[in-house]
Formats: structure tokens, C-alpha cells, sequence
């Protein structure tokens, strides 16, 4: 099944409109210029010797929030310091920079895009303009060059402003992987895995054996409802399995806290997208009622979850129209 251009930017307009209009909801009032400049807390984590990263909040992007939802890893590396994923907003991408000066003097060298959705990427260009190097995976060329990107950074000038404005832009890669491959940055081996087509057509996973450390991207989402969007369900949790049989000590999702039980936390992210597909794949195949089909299902064993009211109606919509289309 497929949607128009049209039809799909509509889509994203809306959907862009009720994440601002949840924020506000959940902020309790009106939110002044004032109250947006104050920023929400940003801290490195240690989760290894050389390892750390930046827990974004558990909600929707917002102006309150600067777009501060996703995560990003650091690896102090022997010559240099490499960054797994840029933030959502220049603003918390330069904070990010000043927080890793002040545990270490190493220069930035590299920045790895585990794929290119907004909270991951607006925060690229304050990398380039400190040196760094960007690696991504070959497929985020075809959404750099998309309407939908182009569509999608317009909404977000308009709804995330001040923090996505006309100085904004989208950064593409130097350097664009097409297989699995090692490479050496900064002095250590980086293992890049190209897990996409799952989350999104670019994903990619960076494991880092000197650490031990799994860097999931948004293929892991932790103690919180995925985000599905377009995804390949049947891709992502193949990639998935791949994943849990690396076994690392350590794994940073996109999004949420880190895992210290990778396998344990892999699993809920790969269970959730089995339990969309084993619920919604005959009423998808036998062209039902999406409405009848949602109501049908006992959705407890996930109710509870945080971004549970905002997410899983669309996901599960999402993976009914990707069913209808394998």
C-alpha cells in the first residue's frame, strides 16, 4: 500500500502539531519565551572506562525541552574523542561539545549517525564547525535529499523555534558505509553494522570492542515505547536478534537509559514489534478493519510504559499498512 507525497506530508505536519500540543499539555500552562530558554539538565554518564553518553528526556520534542529526546554516546578514544549521534537542536549539540571539554582535551574527531531522524541530526552542524568527521550509513543520502527531510526540518523552524531556526541546516556525512566494515578512529577499532532496513532504511550500529560497548541507535529503546514510524517491523527485529548475539556488557539505546543486561533490554524492544506483527498481520493480510482490529487486542502487557497513549495506536497502524504491503 502506498501513500502520496501529499498525504504523507499532511501527515507529518499533524503529527508534528499534536507531539507540540501533548508538550504543552504536559508542561500544566502556557509556556512563555522565558521559560523555553531554560535548558533541561545535559550530563555525561560513564557506562566504561572511556565511555559515556547523554540520556535525552522521556517525551515528545518541544520548544520547553529544545528537542533534547535522544541520546548521545562519547568514547574517549586514545588520539581523540568519537560521538555516536549529534542531539536534536545545534543549542544541545554545542552543550554536548562543552560538557565532553570538561572530562577531557582531546579534540572531536568523528561523529557516527546511527540514522538521520531529526532528534539524532539537527545538532550535526556544530560538529563540522569544531572538525569533526561524519560517518553515516550510504541509505541517509536518499532522505537528505528527500521532501520529507526538507518538509520535516520547515515544520520543525516553525515548531521547535527558537532551537530549529533558519541557521539550521541538514549535515551530510563525509564518509558512507555500505557494508559492515571495521575502522580505526581516533587510535581503536569501531565495529559499524549496517542494520538498516529496520527502524529506519539507515541505520547503523556501532559496537566498540576496546569498551565492550553496543551503541543500538534507535533500534533499542529502553523502558519506553518505540517509535515505529515507517519501519521494516520484520527487518528491525531481525537486526535485533543480530544484536543480542554480540553480547556486550554494556548497550546504549537512542533513547532511554543505558542497559547493563543488553539481552534482557533488546528483547523488550524486539518483543513489542513481534506482539504489533503477531496481532495486526491477519487482520492486515485478511484487509479488516484497522479500528476493529486495534480494539481487539488486550494491549496491558505494554499500557503502562511511558509514551504508551502517544505511540502505540500509530505503530500499530504503521506495521498494519507495512503488513499490507510485504
Amino acid at each position: 500500500m502506498s501513500i502520496s507525497f501529499q498525504g504523507y506530508a499532511m501527515k507529518i505536519q499533524q503529527m508534528a502539531r499534536t507531539c507540540l500540543a501533548l508538550g504543552f499539555l504536559l508542561a500544566g500552562s502556557m509556556i512563555s519565551f522565558a521559560a523555553w530558554t531554560q535548558s533541561p539538565q545535559l550530563k555525561l554518564t560513564q557506562v566504561s572506562l572511556n565511555t559515556y553518553y547523554a540520556e535525552g528526556l522521556f517525551a515528545l520534542g518541544t520548544p520547553l525541552n529544545q528537542n533534547f529526546i535522544s541520546n548521545a554516546g562519547v568514547v574517549l578514544a586514545p588520539e581523540g574523542v568519537v560521538v555516536i549521534d549529534a542531539l536534536g537542536s545545534p543549542a544541545l549539540a554545542q552543550r554536548l561539545i562543552a560538557e565532553i571539554k570538561t572530562i577531557t582535551n582531546k579534540p572531536i574527531t568523528h561523529v557516527i549517525v546511527t540514522h538521520y531522524h531529526a532528534d539524532h541530526v539537527y545538532g550535526l552542524q556544530a560538529f563540522r564547525d569544531v572538525g569533526a568527521t561524519i560517518i553515516a550509513q550510504e541509505q541517509g543520502k536518499v532522505y537528505l535529499t528527500s521532501d520529507t527531510a526538507r518538509l520535516r526540518l520547515e515544520v520543525s523552524r516553525e515548531e521547535l523555534a527558537p532551537w530549529i531556526d533558519e541557521q539550521t541546516r541538514l549535515q551530510a556525512a563525509d564518509q558512507w558505509v555500505s557494508t559492515d566494515q571495521t575502522v580505526v578512529l581516533s587510535g581503536w577499532p569501531f565495529e559499524l553494522m549496517k542494520v538498516g532496513p529496520a527502524h529506519t532504511p539507515d541505520d547503523l550500529a556501532v559496537y566498540v570492542p576496546k569498551e565492550d560497548v553496543l551503541f543500538a541507535g534507535d533500534l533499542m529503546f529502553q523502558g519506553r515505547i518505540p517509535y515505529v514510524g515507517n519501519a521494516d517491523s520484520a527487518g528491525w527485529i531481525s537486526s535485533l536478534n543480530r544484536l543480542i548475539k554480540i553480547a556486550p556488557s554494556v548497550a546504549v539505546p537512542g533513547h532511554g537509559p543505558f542497559s547493563t543486561d543488553p539481552a534482557k533490554d533488546l528483547l523488550f524492544t524486539r518483543d513489542y514489534l513481534q506482539f504489533l506483527r503477531d496481532n495486526m498481520y491477519e487482520p492486515a493480510r485478511n484487509l479488516d478493519d484497522f479500528d476493529e482490529a486495534y480494539k481487539a487486542v488486550d494491549w496491558s502487557p505494554y499500557a503502562s510504559y511511558p509514551l504508551f497513549r502517544a505511540a502505540n495506536r500509530m505503530n500499530a497502524y504503521n506495521v498494519f499498512l507495512s503488513i499490507q504491503s510485504e
